[in-house]
């Protein structure tokens, strides 16, 4: 942990350079908060330094969960620093929505934050996705998480054809470039629409994280312009299609790698239909007047809130209830494995519906053998328990936290979205934690239940709850 802290101090080099160029006022915040960083970075690693042994998956578990919290932890300094009568609670609530790329934010004022700490706050979200993207497909595999051993280098599919090396440094590496280049893409494209220097990198770092996060508080409303959404829709898809079938394209020279992935059919096929079906429905209820309006409202919202990215143009808790629900249920599995994305995942959800097939099947034919196949591959019957047991431990997870900000004082509706949105990494919920409010509503309390919600959604529920069994503890 030590040396990952160490690591991490780097990252302080990109807002300590903009305070520089902006001369915003936050430069030696930032200096103190890397002097911070290195001081806790080389205690952890010091009198460790001498104790070294292969990790074993127990290991995994434990240190993924503590990367995410001391790192969230750390990165709280500088904004404390910065922004007056900010407490711990705010400050680690919206650090930890940076680095599962949540894009909550419990901060008013976006606008009139010193550009550096925007910076940070986006650069935290980049930096999150970059992680999220590894950890996917090179490290839950490895652990066998909740069915993610569909993604190891040797099953069907995008992986294998990648020839993705099982080793994580290697993996990371691939993987990273075609991040970093996709993301480099985005900011010369939201540049070239209009946007200055400081919100296209902003926005484009939140936009392939799906983090979400924006410097207006208005978030993309801010800019009225549909060619600034149009842009970010493109990316936002191309965040929520697994990476390694972005490396297996990239790298053939050929878009027959999206063909080939199943996920990624059933995401767009899902986004598509979607669109077109609420715009339709907004424009008969009179929502808006013409068809064209809502479906650019409906579109750039939708695709926003199914991907787990956050971005918002206008306030979507006004429309009939239908749409933003639903655009809330998309979040909850609509993404690809391997992307930046939250929540189930479009391939459990599509091993899930053919368990059920499968079950109905049986009921008429008991003696059937018909294993459950995706995308031509036939899925090992453990990975679908696997999925079953995921899937169990995430609606058990909602509905408890639900349960506890309901006690805590807090209507349901706020609530239920308050956990959808935090366990899937989305953003905004509706109510009083809609498109135009934010988290800073909430008491400490339930700060730290959504806290929770972020971080057990983000390590895959699985990663995170299983520090907490018995059996984990024993030798």
């Amino acid at each position: 942990m030590g040396m990952m802290l160490i690591f991490f101090s780097v990252t302080y080099a990109m807002p300590i350079v903009t305070s520089i160029i902006y001369d915003d006022g936050a430069l030696f915040e930032f200096v103190d908060a890397l002097a911070f960083c290195l001081l806790v970075g080389i205690g952890l690693w010091w009198p460790t330094r001498h104790f070294k042994r292969e990790l074993q998956p127990r290991d995994g578990f434990l240190l993924v969960t503590l990367a995410w919290i001391m790192m969230a932890g750390i990165a709280t300094a500088p904004l404390m620093m910065a922004i007056p009568n900010l407490s711990f609670t705010d400050a680690f609530f919206e650090t930890m929505s940076g680095l599962t790329t949540t894009g909550a934010t419990v901060l008013v004022g976006l606008e009139h934050l010193p550009p550096s700490i925007n910076i940070w706050r986006h650069e935290l979200c980049w930096l999150g996705g970059m992680g999220i993207i590894v950890l996917a497909v090179a490290i839950l595999p490895l652990l066998g998480v909740g069915g993610m051993q569909l993604y190891k280098a040797e099953t069907p599919g995008p992986m294998k054809d990648s020839r993705l090396t099982p080793r994580i440094a290697s993996t990371a590496k691939a993987l990273w470039l075609v991040y970093f280049g996709i993301t480099a893409a985005c900011i010369l494209s939201l540049k070239a629409v209009g946007m200055n220097w400081l919100d296209a990198i902003c926005h484009a770092f939140a936009a392939l994280s799906l983090g979400g996060f924006s410097t207006y508080d208005a978030s993309i409303g801010q800019f009225d312009s549909p060619a600034i959404e149009a842009v970010l829709i493109v990316f936002m898809m191309l965040a929520g299609i697994n990476f390694a079938t972005h490396f297996v394209a990239l790298h053939g020279r050929t878009l027959r790698a999206y063909w080939k992935d199943y996920e990624a059919k059933a995401f767009v096929s899902l986004i598509v239909a979607s669109t077109l079906v609420c715009a339709t429905y907004l424009s008969e209820v009179g929502t808006y007047k013409d068809w064209g309006t809502a479906f650019r409202h409906v579109a750039f919202n939708l695709v926003s809130i199914a991907t787990d990215c956050g971005f918002t143009s206008v306030d979507y808790d006004k429309w009939p209830v239908f749409v933003p629900m639903w655009m809330l249920l998309l979040s909850c599995f609509s993404v690809s494995s391997g992307s930046t994305g939250g929540g189930i995942k479009m391939i459990r959800a599509l091993i899930l519906s053919q368990q059920a097939l499968r079950e109905l099947q049986k009921l008429i034919h008991p003696a059937i053998v018909n294993p459950i196949h995706v995308g031509g591959s036939a899925i090992p019957q453990n990975i679908a328990g696997a999925v079953l047991g995921f899937i169990f431990l995430y609606a058990l997870t909602v509905g408890e936290l639900t349960f506890l900000l309901m006690a805590s004082g807090l209507d349901f509706i706020s609530s239920f979205t308050a956990i959808i949105a935090c366990i899937n990494n989305a953003g905004p919920g509706l109510n009083v934690i809609g498109p135009a409010q934010n988290y800073g509503v909430l008491t400490d309390f339930q700060t730290w239940v959504c806290s929770l919600a972020m971080l057990a959604g983000r390590l895959e529920i699985f990663t995170l709850f299983v520090l907490f069994t018995p059996y984990f503890w024993r030798r």
